[in-house]
């Protein structure tokens, strides 16, 4: 089974322009993450896929391999559908190009989904962890994930889900992790399947295999680290790097 993992990169950033690009302790968030992933030695490759030529150079001029979109892209996996398509591989784990803090352990845990899975039920696999803190239970920069008994993914949302009306019932509340591992084959079927109103209105793309039927399957980790969508996100990230 070959695996490997596309970062998907844009320059600009609606709520943190340019933040791939910010100063991480003495090299750029991107080139970070870059770095983090190949580290794990869990792949046969690493990508970054990017729409900048500003993000295509810092890659390559310091020794990691980066692929330029041939045209704009809505979302990070119609960026990676593109740059797959014509690569044989099985797996495509998708790490988001502003999570330095990326590590083995957890995407280990995602890939073992699909060594297990030998009647290919699984389309997905992503991450989540457990928070408990409601002002980012209540956050629309956190998203939020319901799953099933055998953790399959019920709806992904940026409101508070399950909303608390009886607040004695046991609820725990999950974020999502923004690390996705695809069979090629859904990546592709995604790329060609249109974008339908409830993802529209979310802004969250995972919603679209959702909505045409695809299985995610959810893995629970407890290793946050910090996604940096924000200056303050920047921030608490330097600090823990220290």
């Amino acid at each position: 089974m070959k695996i490997i993992s596309m970062i998907p990169a844009r320059y600009s950033a609606s709520r943190f322009p340019g933040k791939l690009m910010q100063n991480l302790a003495g090299k750029s968030v991107i080139l970070r993450t870059y770095e983090a992933t190949v580290a794990t030695q869990l792949f046969d490759d690493v990508y970054v896929v990017t729409d900048s030529a500003v993000i295509f150079d810092e890659i390559t001029s310091n020794g990691g391999k980066a692929i330029m979109s041939k045209k704009e892209h809505e979302s990070g996996s119609d960026r990676i559908a593109e740059a797959v398509a014509d690569l044989d591989v099985d797996i495509v784990v998708n790490v988001q190009g502003d999570e330095p803090f990326t590590e083995r352990e957890s995407l280990g845990k995602v890939l073992e989904v699909f060594k297990e899975d030998h009647e290919k039920n699984i389309d997905l696999a992503s991450l989540m962890v457990e928070i408990h803190d409601w002002d980012e239970i209540s956050n629309p920069n956190t998203v939020k994930v319901i799953v099933d008994q055998q953790n399959f993914a019920l709806y992904f949302s940026r409101s508070p889900i399950p909303y608390p009306r009886d607040k004695q019932a046991g609820a725990r509340y999950f974020k999502h992790k923004g690390i996705y591992a695809f069979r090629k084959q859904a990546l592709l079927d995604f790329y060609e399947l249109p974008m339908q109103f409830i993802e529209a209105t979310e802004k969250i793309e995972c919603i679209r295999y959702l909505e045409y039927g695809k299985r995610i399957k959810m893995v629970e980790t407890t290793i946050e680290g910090v996604e940096i969508d924000t200056p303050e996100d920047l921030e608490r990230a330097k600090k823990l790097w220290k």
